[in-house]
């Protein structure tokens, strides 16, 4: 289901997430500012509540989702993933596949936080792409010390909401991968939207069995 590079993504957002620190202001008060302040907001977030210690996986569960609810633009992302197929799912084909997708990204990356050891990321530039998305530039050092990790985050806005729409890790966007991936399984299924929620639910249930 999944290629090889979509694994380096999920560690490259995992720790992206949990690792970011300052980096270089962009110009008070404009559209830049404010998200690179989100993406700085959100590392805070996710270090104090999915990194204490004494934390149950289950809580962490939890808590993970109502940060990836709150801070994601989950169901655009999921929407623009299914692409054309959208239009062709029921109401509730869109429920179950949305509810589906939500849990994959919070089961997938969840037990990593666990692992946090103090590790930072710097943000190198802003820059906006439009006026309603900016990319907040960063990288994040290897503990091997290797070459660093390229890690672009897209963030959306409308009005005074802010979302992240897609997380680019050295060139691999995380929305397009899944695009790419769950596509195929449609197609695989003759395009049955059934087929990518039997799929989905099968590769849960797993996940699920590991932690």
């Amino acid at each position: 289901m999944y290629r090889r590079h979509f694994l380096s993504l999920v560690a490259g957002l995992v720790f992206a997430i949990a690792l970011l620190g300052p980096g270089p202001g962009a110009r008070a008060g404009s559209l830049e500012e404010k998200a690179q302040q989100y993406i700085e907001d959100l590392s805070g977030q996710a270090i104090k509540s999915l990194t204490a210690k004494g934390l149950t996986r289950d809580e962490r569960i939890k808590r993970f989702r109502t940060m990836f609810k709150e801070r994601f633009a989950v169901r655009g992302i999921g929407k623009w993933i299914l692409g054309r197929y959208w239009k062709k799912a029921t109401p509730k084909e869109r429920k179950d596949y949305l509810k589906l997708f939500e849990d994959l990204m919070v089961i997938s990356y969840v037990d990593r936080f666990a692992t946090y050891a103090g590790e930072q990321l710097q943000t190198t530039k802003t820059l906006p792409n439009n006026k309603t998305t900016v990319t907040v530039y960063t990288e994040i050092a290897q503990p091997d010390a290797g070459p660093p990790v390229r890690v672009d985050w897209r963030v959306g806005v409308k009005g005074d909401i802010l979302k992240v729409v897609d997380v680019v890790v050295e060139g691999t966007s995380m929305s397009s991968t899944l695009r790419s991936d769950f596509g195929s399984i449609i197609r695989r299924e003759g395009g049955s939207i059934a087929g990518l929620i039997k799929a989905l639910r099968e590769k849960t249930t797993s996940l699920r069995k590991q932690l």
